[in-house]
């Protein structure tokens, strides 16, 4: 299937990164949100990142300005209907994501294929819950989008080839790599990367290091770019204690039970860099630990 036209649902981190990478490629984007001011601030940022690489000397401004051409927005979900492919990018939640495939399903064209973004629910359960199994699939981008190089591919049971090698070219075209991951919980990177910042919440739990140490240890110790307690605010506590809880609940072994401080600080709302705290402040010039 040739695809030409793009809908995303959802304008956050991930769906203004997608919709960048797409409109940078040639594909027409269509960028839905519930929301008017986030799908302004989503625009604002795409021309903000986009900015930043003509000054690195990456584009040209004159593909910048195409790009940005490329990008239309809508309130509407039923906008989406005429578009090739789909990708759902809204909140880690189950039944968040049900609900908009379920309003979404009348309006779209028999042949459109339908992707979730979802960084570990299960791709099958989703697809069982469309009209079109068969043209259902896990389209896993890594954050930032317009910088990481990786989409996982996640077949469902029910997926079929040509789906899955249709997706494989579109990533091709994205100039990223595509790596196939079998529909288990959290699939290959959150699989490995959540339960390590669950473990290093672990260790600031029981006090064997401060969130500046822990951070400090992987960096210099494991020569990681970000220490997984930095990274966690990165992601957001609330999407970490998700996957945590996808993976408690789908491979049932107490390995995978989220440290309670983690629970903790996502009840206190602080999620991260989003909400300007979480095992960092970031409302000074200065990150500091909080704890």
């Amino acid at each position: 299937m040739d695809i030409r036209t793009v809908g995303i649902v959802g304008a956050g981190q991930m769906g203004n990164g997608i919709a960048h990478v797409f409109a940078l490629a040639g594909y027409e984007v269509l960028l839905n949100d519930i929301s008017d001011e986030s799908l302004k601030s989503a625009l604002a940022t795409v021309d903000r990142n986009l900015e930043r690489q003509v000054g690195r000397g990456k584009i040209s401004a004159e593909a910048k300005a195409a790009a940005m051409a490329r990008i239309r927005t809508t309130m509407k979900l039923s906008d989406l209907g005429p578009t090739d492919l789909v990708i759902e990018a809204a909140t880690e939640r189950e039944t968040v994501k049900q609900a908009i495939f379920e309003d979404l399903l009348p309006h779209l064209k028999p042949t459109t294929i339908l992707t979730s973004n979802t960084s570990s629910i299960s791709i099958t359960r989703l697809a069982s819950r469309t009209d079109r199994p068969e043209k259902f699939m896990g389209f896993h981008f890594m954050n930032p989008v317009p910088v990481m190089q990786l989409v996982e591919l996640i077949r469902g049971i029910a997926t079929d080839q040509d789906t899955y090698q249709t997706l494989h070219r579109v990533v091709e075209s994205l100039g990223k790599t595509a790596a196939s991951a079998e529909d288990f919980p959290a699939f290959i990177v959150n699989r490995i990367l959540i339960p390590m910042i669950n473990e290093a919440v672990y260790t600031l739990y029981e006090g064997v290091g401060n969130v500046r140490s822990i951070d400090e240890s992987m960096k210099l110790g494991a020569n990681h770019p970000m220490g997984p307690l930095e990274l966690a605010d990165f992601i957001g506590l609330d999407t970490c204690l998700a996957i945590m809880n996808v993976l408690y609940d789908g491979l049932a072994d107490t390995k995978y039970r989220p440290c309670p401080l983690l629970t903790k600080y996502v009840e206190a709302g602080w999620l991260g860099r989003k909400t300007k705290r979480g095992f960092y402040d970031y409302r000074g010039e200065i990150p500091v630990p909080t704890r």
